[in-house]
């Protein structure tokens, strides 16, 4: 069983820690993630260029999108195990079955560290605390209502991030009896499509609804689309990620129903993977496999000063 830590002060460890000398000298990183044609995983890869840089400014750093192709991405470590990486950062494609491609990554001397989402046997993983943030979204909700209300948990994709989000939520839900749980098992794939589509389901099945989480901010975005193509106005909109859209949709008037989203610190999150991989490199064994960063929420209130995943962080 994987051993787990929540990091709240992970955001000030690593603004104090200095570049220490390393024993062993940071010289190729190979990155592998979902898309860099998404902001999450663009932000991701330029902080793990910012802070492997940090380590070693002549550091060659080789960063490639595998496009959820499984298949392409076993294809991507096996061409970092040849070229000599030292570290392979990983977005894994499926948790489980990148298990013998990471296998064979570690058995040719590199440190292997997933980011986003767990990877079985990955040398440590680098996430956001998804119960915690599933948590913050949902007191909102609770909060806004003063604990009386129906409210949907609009699912998603059955991955461990949304696993522990929807587990965040109920946990602060069900300790509120007047809150009533109208559904929480509709799959919203994810995606603003995905969104929009379950969300013209619920509004036409209930005439009231005071609240909606969305495991994600594309959903959260396809089910205020949903809502404003129906008329439906009232409805508190929350959701998971800090993303752009949601960011922009924090700021437009014209969309006062999406009101919070529990952010997600991508540009942090590989700042702190590459630390930590450098750190094993080295000899050192971190505390846990797992680290959880926290999670804030963003709502229509603190918008202003949120710095979202497209924002300049390399200062």
């Amino acid at each position: 069983m994987l051993k787990t830590i929540t990091l709240a002060g992970a955001a000030m460890a690593l603004a104090l820690s200095t570049a220490p000398s390393f024993a062993k000298e940071l010289k190729s990183i190979g990155v592998s993630l979902g898309s860099m044609g998404n902001p999450f995983f663009v932000a991701l890869s330029k902080g793990a260029e910012f802070e492997a840089r940090k380590t070693n400014p002549n550091v060659k750093i080789t960063t490639v999108g595998f496009e959820y192709d499984l298949g392409k991405q076993v294809t991507q470590i096996d061409n970092f195990i040849a070229a000599g990486v030292d570290l392979i950062l990983l977005n894994p494609g499926d948790p489980k079955a990148i298990g013998p491609a990471i296998k064979k990554a570690q058995a040719a001397g590199i440190v292997v560290v997933a980011v986003d989402t767990a990877a079985e046997g990955a040398d440590a993983t680098i996430t956001t605390n998804n119960v915690q943030a599933g948590e913050i979204s949902c007191q909102y909700i609770v909060d806004k209502l003063g604990g009386k209300g129906d409210v949907i948990i609009e699912n998603g994709p059955q991955v461990s991030a949304v696993i522990d989000r929807v587990v965040g939520c109920k946990n602060v839900l069900s300790k509120n009896p007047g809150i009533k749980v109208l559904s929480s098992d509709q799959d919203g794939k994810g995606s603003r499509e995905g969104g929009l589509t379950i969300a013209q389901g619920y509004l036409t099945r209930f005439s009231k609804i005071d609240a909606i989480f969305a495991i994600n901010d594309p959903q959260a975005i396809g089910t205020d689309l949903a809502a404003r193509q129906q008329n439906r106005s009232g409805i508190v909109i929350t959701a998971v990620d800090g993303a752009p859209d949601i960011e922009a949709a924090l700021k437009d008037p014209a969309a006062p129903q999406v009101q919070a989203s529990a952010s997600q610190d991508p540009f942090f999150m590989a700042r702190r993977a590459v630390q930590v991989g450098v750190g094993i490199l080295n000899g050192q064994k971190p505390a846990s496999t797992v680290e959880l960063l926290p999670s804030k929420l963003v709502t229509r209130d603190n918008v202003a000063e949120y710095k979202g995943w497209t924002s300049d962080r390399s200062q």
